[in-house]
């Protein structure tokens, strides 16, 4: 299937490249191998959401979990299961990044990560984010796998993803201005975790607010999966009674 995702030039200069899936491998084989550090890439979060404490930001939210990780903490070693954890959640933020998306924080195995309004347009806005979930999966597949099983003598790993779009709060907790600690909290993050949640293995689930921002030619490539969940997902949409929609993202 074409790349749609990942075709437009501001973001194939930084992530639609064989070099990005190199780097990624060449980075966790150090890691496994040596205890390669990563460079801490969530400074800029801190920065942003210090200088908009108590203020409503808009956003695209994505959660990103690894799957089975308990099943692996029992299959391997406590020091291979914190390089495999650790390098995981290190390359997913970096690809958040290279989507001009701000790293939250780290949860466990997964990754918070979240796409500020455009100025102009909230279209870029989701577009970043779903091209970030996008490549995701494939610096998992292409990049983070074949050296787990190739070099490492470990299993694949995956992932689930849910992203949704909407306002939250900056909140502080304490009244250090430099150090407390600083968090987003509201609706859109409790139903991007929910979205999450929902979804299988490698899969990309999207909530209503994201799908209806989407452009007609990114549209089509989300199959609508609310009806075949209503046993498992109960979410009612912002001041209605109608169920808030979930959509799946159709990849090769």
């Amino acid at each position: 299937m074409i790349d749609i995702l990942l075709s437009r030039k501001e973001v194939d200069k930084t992530v639609d490249s064989n070099t990005l899936i190199k780097n990624v491998q060449n980075r966790v084989n150090d890691s496994l191998e040596k205890g390669y550090q990563y460079t801490r890439v969530v400074d800029s979060s801190e920065k942003f959401l210090r200088e908009r404490v108590f203020q409503q930001v808009k956003a695209a939210v994505l959660y990103v979990d690894l799957v089975g990780s308990t099943k692996i903490s029992m299959q391997l070693p406590p020091n291979k299961l914190s390089t495999l954890i650790s390098s995981f959640s290190q390359e997913m933020a970096y690809v958040i990044n290279a989507h001009n998306g701000y790293v939250l924080k780290f949860v466990g195995d997964a990754v918070i990560g979240y796409f500020v309004e455009d100025e102009t347009s909230s279209f870029k806005t989701v577009d970043n984010a779903v091209g970030c979930a996008e490549s995701m999966l494939k610096v998992v597949r292409r990049g983070i796998n074949p050296i787990l099983t190739e070099k490492a003598d470990l299993q694949e790993i995956s992932v689930k993803i849910g992203i949704d779009f909407g306002t939250n709060v900056v909140v502080r907790y304490g009244a250090d201005e430099q150090r407390a600690y600083v968090d987003l909290l509201g609706p859109t993050m409790n139903v991007a975790s929910k979205i999450q949640n929902l979804a299988q293995s490698n899969q990309i689930l999207v909530g209503q607010d994201i799908h209806e921002l989407l452009h007609p030619s990114i549209q089509k490539f989300f199959i609508d999966i609310t009806d075949e969940s209503s046993g498992k997902w109960q979410h009612r949409a912002k001041n209605s009674d109608n169920i808030y929609r979930v959509y799946r993202y159709k990849y090769d």
